[in-house]
């Protein structure tokens, strides 16, 4: 085994284990920087060095600009993540009214996914790059200059953005489609780095199956939020991924908080989803800091978004942006377990419970490796009961060990056929999940409490 596979591997456990970092540390705030999960140090760095007064707010087609893009490139770059566009980003100008041209640019990266029917369709992450820079001011008669430092708006995207490039890169055999990650310039100019990115830098924008922009998430504490523009797909994706276990889920809102990239998508048919904590005391003024950034919520923002991300990668039909088209194939939708109007059913029984005690834990084989090392742990396992009754697309949705990964899919994969789930008396592809306990005891099976 070479060095390069060793810290492949060292790396996609180091990313598991920091997706779910220890409960105590998840729901602390406050707390002091010698306390500070790996996550929230990272968090922590871009956040100083993008707000810092050396950018001088980052303005569009500044120098703060160009360094914010440069950091962008090296830090995705140093994570692992294929970089698109060149050294100097992906340049674009924008004509200005004296005649001059303001030159701006994105930071393009890109994972590919595992699944050779799917990777060439993307899911784009993006968010914010400049901010509102700099202004020239008067006070008592002085000359002077009031930086727009931009913490919030939009270093706390960006910052996300970087950590779930992490992530997804260390994880890739995980996703189906690919996943971009786009760090646009000069978004404060009418969103022109989206609009290049769309209609003049990525040729193939009609295999975009989705996009999740990522602006404004330090104040967590205040709120988080999903805005969809009330696409039912993406709407219906949110609730199932809420419905999982997680740390935090986004709270959907039909008012759009402020203007983002998400727009240039929207006009272009593309469904998409702005994850934001919403507008802030501080919004576009000079005290957006990195003082107001509440990084333990960002933590747990961090860990939905990824769920999110990696469910919409691998669902086998994409959100449709226009309900008539999807209401002309109803039976080609992925419904959440709510949603039906009669629920899947495994041997006569709706109660989930008895897939687990019925199949899940009498075909359950704890991994040798597993349990020589004393490695247990719950996996939670994502799956869709299609609408002929087959299991299919099962994915993890919370990692516990690689090896107990593996034997949870494994079983719930060869599931018997079930009872397809119906809404409006149409058999309909349906979302599930189980959790898995993998428990060594001294007496009985693994997984059942004795």
């Amino acid at each position: 085994m070479n060095h390069r596979t060793v810290f492949s591997i060292f790396t996609i456990i180091a990313a598991l284990s920091l997706i779910a970092p220890d409960a105590g540390a998840q729901y602390r705030t406050g707390y002091s920087e010698l306390e500070d999960s790996d996550v929230v140090s990272s968090l922590k760095s871009h956040i100083s060095y993008l707000s810092s007064v050396s950018l001088e707010g980052r303005g569009a087609g500044t120098e703060g600009e160009e360094a914010a893009a440069a950091y962008v490139r090296d830090v995705m770059e140093g994570y692992g993540v294929d970089i698109l566009s060149g050294p100097d980003g992906d340049v674009f100008g924008i004509s200005q009214p004296d005649g001059d041209t303001l030159t701006s640019r994105n930071v393009v990266g890109f994972v590919q996914g595992y699944d050779r029917n799917m990777f060439n369709r993307y899911i784009v992450v993006g968010a914010r790059l400049d901010n509102l820079g700099k202004v020239p001011v008067t006070v008592d008669g002085v000359p002077g200059e009031q930086i727009y430092p931009g913490a919030n708006g939009n270093a706390s995207g960006l910052a996300m953005m970087m950590e779930l490039a992490r992530i997804v890169s260390a994880n890739s055999m995980l996703f189906r489609r690919s996943v971009i990650f786009v760090a646009f310039g000069a978004s404060t100019r009418t969103a022109s780095g989206s609009w290049y990115f769309l209609n003049r830098s990525f040729g193939d924008s009609g295999s975009i199956d989705a996009m999740i922009d990522l602006d404004a998430l330090g104040t967590g504490n205040s709120g988080f939020y999903a805005f969809t523009s009330s696409n039912p797909d993406m709407n219906m994706i949110i609730s199932q991924v809420s419905s999982e276990l997680q740390p935090v889920v986004p709270e959907l809102i039909t008012e759009e908080p402020f203007p983002s990239d998400h727009r240039s998508f929207y006009s272009k048919e593309i469904p998409s989803v702005l994850f934001t904590t919403g507008r802030y005391p501080e919004y576009n003024t000079v005290r957006d800091t990195g003082g107001i950034i509440e990084y333990g919520p960002m933590e747990r923002e961090l860990e939905y978004i990824y769920s999110f991300t990696r469910y919409i990668s691998n669902v086998d039909n994409a959100p449709q942006f226009r309900q008539d088209k999807a209401d002309a194939r109803p039976d080609d939708k992925l419904y959440a377990y709510d949603q039906c109007d009669r629920k899947p059913v495994f041997m006569g029984n709706q109660d989930i419970r008895l897939f687990l005690v019925k199949w899940v834990y009498q075909y359950l084989k704890y991994p040798k490796q597993a349990m020589e090392n004393g490695v247990q742990g719950r996996v939670t396992v994502g799956f869709t009961v299609s609408k002929t009754g087959k299991v299919k697309d099962v994915y993890v949705i919370r990692s516990a060990d690689l090896l107990l990964d593996d034997e949870a899919v494994r079983v719930v994969a060869a599931s018997p056929d079930w009872k397809p789930g119906r809404v409006n008396g149409v058999n309909v592809d349906v979302a599930m999940s189980v959790a898995i306990d993998f428990k060594l005891e001294k007496k009985g099976k693994f997984g059942i409490k004795k």
